[in-house]
This record gives C-alpha cells, structure tokens and sequence, in this order.
C-alpha cells in the first residue's frame, strides 16, 4: 500500500538523517525493482505514442527547429551509442542531455499531451524524452525503458498530489528535475545512494519562476520542461561520478521549502508506494484531444456541444460568464488580470492560456484544431474579438472544491456556463471533464492514441515511416537495444530543410 511520508523543514541542528530525506525516499522508490503492471505498460505505450504524435506536429515549429539545431551542434559524447533526435534520421545522434533538450521541446511546445492536476499541475509525459534520451545512449533494452517511464510518471504525480509550486510562483517543472532523475536511476539500475543525489541535483538546478506562464507568454514555456530533463540527464551523470548535491534539498533551514515553498513551519503529506508496490500513477493521469491548456479541454468541449445544438446565434450573446475553479479562473481566466488574455495580436503561447478566447473561437467554429485555430487571421476575425471581448469567468466554490478532490469520480476540470443573450435570455449549461477523460463521455483509448498520431504525423512523415513508429512503439517491452534506439519519428524528405535552422553561438 501506498505510504504518505510527513515533510517539513528541519534547522541543521536536528542532523536529519539521509534516509528520512524525501529526496532518498524518493529515491529508494526508484530503485525499488518492482515488475510494472499490464495495465500501467499498455498506458506507457499509449504516451509513447502521444509524445511522438505532438513532436510530429511541432517538427518546423520555431521552438522545435532551434533546439533541434542546438542538438545537432553538439556530437556524441564518447562513452555510449548517442541518442535519436525527433525528425532527424536515426543515424543522426546528439549527446543524450541534447537530445532530451530538442525532443523535450518538440512534445512541449504544442501544449497537447498528457496532464496531471491536484496540489501543482504537471505535464508527466515530460518525463519520457530524458529517459528515452538515455536509454538510446546506453543500449537499454524496451523492458528498462519502461520502467525507467513508470518510476518518472509516479515520482512526479506523487509530487504533485502533495506540494504546490504555483501558489509560490514557482513554475511546475521543479516537480520533473527530480522525477526524471528518478526515473533515469530505474533505468539504469541505479543505486538508492546515486539516485539520492542525483534527485536531489534535478531538483536544486530546475526552480524557476512561473513569469514563463504569465503575461506575455514565451517560447521558453516549451523549453522549460525541456531544460529539466537535460538537467536531469546531467544531474545523473555527476552522481554517477561520485559528486554530491545540496542535502537536505527539501527539508533543509535554507532548503526549497523553507524559502522557496511554503516556509521553515510548513509541512507536506507526500504519498509514495510502499517497497515491492507496483508504481501505478500513471493511470491516473489524461491526456488531451484539444492543443490547449488542460483546463479548457472541458470548455472547449462544452462550445462544441453548444455549437451543434444550434440554439442561439453567437453574435445575439450579450455576455458569457464562465464559472469555474479557482485555477482557471486566476491562470487561464479573466482573473489573471492579463490584458493579452483579450488581445488579438497576442502569441500563441498565450492564447492557449486564454479560456475567453478558446470558448469563443470553439463556440464559432464547434471545434479545435491544432493550427487553425490559432492562426493571427482567426484571433483578429471581427465577429471573434466582439465574442471574446464579452466573456468573463468566475471562481465558484463548488467547481474549486471539485478540482482538487482526490475522489476521482468528483474531481472535475470544468465549470458552469451561463450565456446571457440580448433578449434578456439566459442559458445554462455545465461540464465536468473532458470528453477525452477516463470518466467523459468519449475516453481515450488504444485507437484513439493510434488516430492522433496518424492526424498529426501525416503532413510530416511517410505513410511507411508511421506504420514502423507505430509498430516499434506497442511492441515497447519487448524491444531489443537496437530497436530503442530506433523508436524515433522521421520526417519526409525536405520536411526539416523546409524551414531555416537558426545559428547560434555553438
């Protein structure tokens, strides 16, 4: 059964002793040989495949061009096989911290995979590039990679079932640095002493901000978690070579809790699976069908099913109020007070932080896409901005409550609508998950993952090319070494030199 270990900050007086450390805590869990679950496997392939159908969609992405370029200025490093960089032939390799760079970014940047909600919000299939990265390098077999992805999901969400970063403005990658190491340690087989520390590096080198999810939204929001799991790769390495890290990390007077978090009286329940218990976390995540910030997910879901109603014209709206969780409400709603929220010119990173636009624009057009519906012409259409312009969202105790219930038949992601039209007339009408959620009224499934990939990889790779991803993917622990390190996406011909490679300092 689970165990929910009990963390606070202690001052250097008490000498709390490495063992009782979160971080070796975390650790011990890591390298906990426990056999993965059939039913946590076929997940794993499931958000293997949904990373590379989101990496296929970003491939001449500005984003992913530059780090993709970045990547293939640094050669192998020379003590292993190299790793794959997404869109490039497999026999073109990187040094395994690059490549977890350029194919972090490439997942990322679309802001369209899996998802993970409670204390802190987390992107975990963050998590695979790094591993990937340096199960390629090593010649770890499909099994090792596997569990390496188990231990990454699990390290994560149990870190997010517990401690929040945001209500300190601390940008939630903090919680991937230690899970990537984590699941790198499984990976590799590491010991609890060298994961301990590694850990331990991965968290101390990735607490930043969350100005990169504010105003003005930037690239570097498809960079970050990027970064972490490059951090993590090298946080690995230096352990591995006998280095230590800041100890103890989370715990200590000067640690991240104590100034970063929650401060020196804060406390956190944080749960992690007993010895022998099967790491299983993942099941509890959900991807996404719409490329947009999970909380619209629900919402955009919603629009659609206003639109094919058809029981009022969008433009006789006099207003539309969102009601909805704290969360949205202050991160993707009116409440975050950020005037580009409702600014046609804005970028794409933050239109989808934008749930007034993304409603609007889902509610006009009963759908999403990916592209389109992100497109400068379509945020600046007149009848859109007159849309937009008029809704508002509304934090509503109840969908709080909701949000972070860890009931998951409860938990909900959505919110009520209230659309009042210019007759005076009022519609109402709510939603709790997505479509796509487990619970929804459409889970996603096998085939569902299958047809994302096939939407997405199309335009960019050969019809043969999809089919051997595909293959490699759901026969993943069964792979030898060398098919890991095929388990690559590569574009058509021209794909990549479509779009300029952007120069640097390397």
């Amino acid at each position: 059964m689970t165990v929910t270990h009990h963390v606070r900050v202690h001052p250097s007086s008490e000498d709390l002793a490495r063992e009782d450390q979160l971080a070796h805590k975390i650790a011990r869990v890591a390298a906990d040989p426990v056999a993965v679950d059939a039913d946590v496997v076929d997940m794993i392939i499931n958000r293997v495949i949904d990373n590379a159908s989101v990496a296929a969609a970003s491939l001449t992405r500005g984003p992913a061009t530059a780090a993709r370029a970045q990547a293939l200025d640094h050669p192998v490093s020379r003590n292993g096989h190299g790793s794959a960089i997404f869109g490039e032939p497999n026999e073109t390799v990187s040094s395994p911290e690059w490549a977890a760079w350029a194919n972090g970014v490439a997942v990322r940047e679309l802001d369209y995979h899996d998802t993970f909600l409670a204390a802190e919000y987390s992107h975990p299939g963050d998590n695979i590039p790094p591993i990937l990265a340096v199960a390629q390098h090593v010649g770890a077999d499909g099994a090792a990679l596997v569990r390496g992805i188990a231990t990454g999901y699990e390290i994560q969400m149990d870190l997010v079932r517990a401690i929040s970063l945001h209500k300190h403005k601390i940008d939630h990658v903090a919680h991937l640095g230690p899970s990537a190491a984590a699941g790198i340690g499984t990976l590799l087989g590491l010991d609890a002493e060298t994961i301990y520390q590694a850990v331990a590096q991965g968290l101390h080198t990735t607490t930043a901000t969350r100005q990169s999810r504010k105003g003005e939204i930037s690239t570097w929001k498809a960079h970050a978690p990027a970064f972490a799991g490059k951090m993590a790769v090298e946080a690995v390495d230096r352990a591995m070579r006998g280095q230590t890290s800041p100890s103890p990390i989370y715990e200590g007077e000067d640690g991240v809790i104590a100034w970063l978090l929650d401060g020196p009286n804060a406390s956190y329940e944080v749960p992690l699976p007993a010895p022998g218990e099967p790491k299983r976390a993942i099941l509890d995540s959900y991807t996404k069908e719409h490329s947009a910030e999970y909380q619209a997910q629900a919402w955009i879901d919603l629009a659609r099913k206003l639109h094919n109603e058809a029981s009022f014209d969008p433009a006789d709206v006099a207003s539309i109020v969102l009601h909805t969780s704290h969360h949205t409400h202050y991160v993707i709603g009116s409440g975050a007070n950020d005037p580009q929220k409702y600014d046609p010119a804005a970028s794409r990173e933050t239109l989808d932080h934008s749930i007034p636009y993304i409603f609007a624009v889902a509610l006009q057009d009963g759908g999403w896409h990916h592209v389109d519906s992100y497109l400068p012409a379509r945020a600046a259409r007149p009848d859109t901005v007159a849309l937009w312009q008029k809704i508002t969202t509304a934090e509503d105790a109840e969908w709080t409550r909701r949000y972070h219930s860890e009931d998951p038949d409860e938990k909900a992601f959505g919110g009520r609508v209230e659309i009042t039209l210019q007759d005076g007339t009022v519609l109402t009408d709510e939603i709790a998950v997505a479509d796509a959620h487990p619970l929804g009224a459409r889970p996603f499934a096998r085939e569902n993952y299958i047809a994302k990939f096939r939407l997405l990889a199309e335009p960019v790779l050969a019809p043969e090319e999809i089919e051997r991803f595909l293959d490699l993917a759901q026969r993943l622990p069964e792979l030898t070494a060398d098919e890991v390190q095929q388990l690559n996406i590569v574009a058509k011909p021209g794909v990549l030199a479509s779009v300029p490679s952007p120069k640097g300092l390397f």
